[in-house]
């Protein structure tokens, strides 16, 4: 697959330098004669299972102008709708069918755990979910029908109308409006305002992008910090002067005494930190985690089933990343836990990592590894990898 011709007449690294975090791209045809996998029933199908993450989205005469309801759905639901003026969004749609996992390998010029989730939305005639920012990348291509896509990159106030549920935003005023078809992609960085409204019933792919904000990973890191403190240790001040001339003051001695504590509780080396985020950045939504075989294998087991299915995949639920730190072992992440690997396995490593069918071609040889085929079946026997 030639990833180039997703971004027009760019090169990856090109789009990376010119746009990635700093401005909008229109990209014509960037998916060619391009068939949506998933049509607009099997959406709505997928939005009334439970554990689906999905929202109906329809434009109303009474104010706040909106009403949002939260899947699952029934059928019933469904059918009560007006013909126009309403969005269906099914969100982590890569997590519950394969084929869209697979569809997400266009876009592995951005590393793997950088990608949240593919969200589709389909909506009737007139069909939006109004004007809006994101705070993170987002690529919208259009995979079925047409939608007008109208942006600003100007400084948008957020609205603040009671009872909206939507993040929105206040006097949208477009600066550049285009009518996507399908193949089409439009490329927004973080923060551009954007209006997304169907022109005739359409089906829009959001390939979304992770971007934790600081409260947030310090929130998860407090977690490994206050593991690792010694709940009996005090505070002490065993060469304290006599407060008799000032009992109220709190002393430069003391206030360094506790900025020396506190920055003592809050150090973690470079390699504690890397881990910790390895963890964080791979970490699964709760209810999106895979559920275990009914029987688990052995390492001789597990072997032998490969040497007769010949293919093995990774639950689309599941995150890896891995790093090699310098030393004699190497550091791979699988939903928010580490799995430390002998040297000789960063391409082990490296090739689980980077795709999510694994052939007998490219695993044969691991399965005689110990280490690696212990990795296999712990990972098998969890449910994240499966025989497809």
């Amino acid at each position: 697959m030639n990833r180039t011709t997703r971004l027009g007449n760019l090169t990856t690294r090109t789009f990376l330098n010119r746009h990635w975090q700093k401005s909008p791209r229109l990209i014509r045809k960037a998916f060619p004669e391009f068939i949506s996998p998933v049509s607009a029933d099997e959406l709505a199908g997928l939005a009334c299972e439970p554990g689906v993450e999905s929202r109906l989205v329809v434009k109303t005469r009474q104010q706040p102008g909106w009403l949002v309801r939260q899947g699952p759905f029934t059928v019933k639901e469904f059918r009560t709708l007006p013909d126009k003026n309403w969005t269906l969004l099914v969100h982590d749609t890569d997590k519950h069918l394969p084929e869209l996992a697979d569809f997400l390998a266009h876009f592995q010029f951005i590393p793997n755990w950088r990608i949240d989730d593919l969200m589709i939305s389909y909506a009737t005639d007139g069909g939006s979910v109004g004007p809006h920012v994101d705070a993170y990348d987002v690529f919208l291509l259009q995979a079925q029908g047409r939608r007008r896509w109208s942006i600003s990159r100007k400084p948008h106030a957020p609205a603040i109308r009671p009872g909206l549920e939507l993040k929105q935003i206040r006097a949208f005023k477009p600066q550049h409006t285009w009518v996507l078809e399908p193949g089409d992609m439009l490329y927004l960085p973080p923060g551009v305002a954007h209006h997304g409204i169907a022109v005739g019933d359409c089906m829009t792919f959001s390939i979304g992008f992770r971007a934790p904000t600081d409260a947030e990973m310090l929130a998860d890191l407090s977690n490994l910090l206050l593991m690792r403190l010694d709940k009996e240790a005090r505070y002490t001040d065993a060469s304290l002067a006599p407060a008799n001339a000032d009992p109220g003051l709190i002393t430069k001695q003391a206030r360094a005494a506790i900025r020396q504590r506190m920055r003592g509780a809050q150090y973690l080396s470079s390699g504690e930190l890397d881990e910790w985020f390895g963890r964080f950045i791979t970490e699964p939504k709760s209810w999106l985690v895979p559920n275990p075989p009914r029987r688990s294998l052995t390492p001789a087991a597990l072997r032998k089933q490969f040497a007769t299915r010949k293919k093995l995949a990774h639950d689309p639920a599941v995150c890896m990343a891995w790093y090699d730190d310098g030393t004699r072992q190497i550091k791979m992440f699988v939903n928010g836990r580490c799995h430390l690997l002998p040297a000789r396995l960063s391409g082990f490593a490296r090739m689980l990592c980077s795709q999510r069918l694994y052939s007998s071609h490219q695993l044969g040889s691991w399965m005689r590894d110990r280490a690696a085929i212990r990795l296999l079946t712990e990972l098998y026997n969890a449910g994240m990898l499966y025989f497809p």
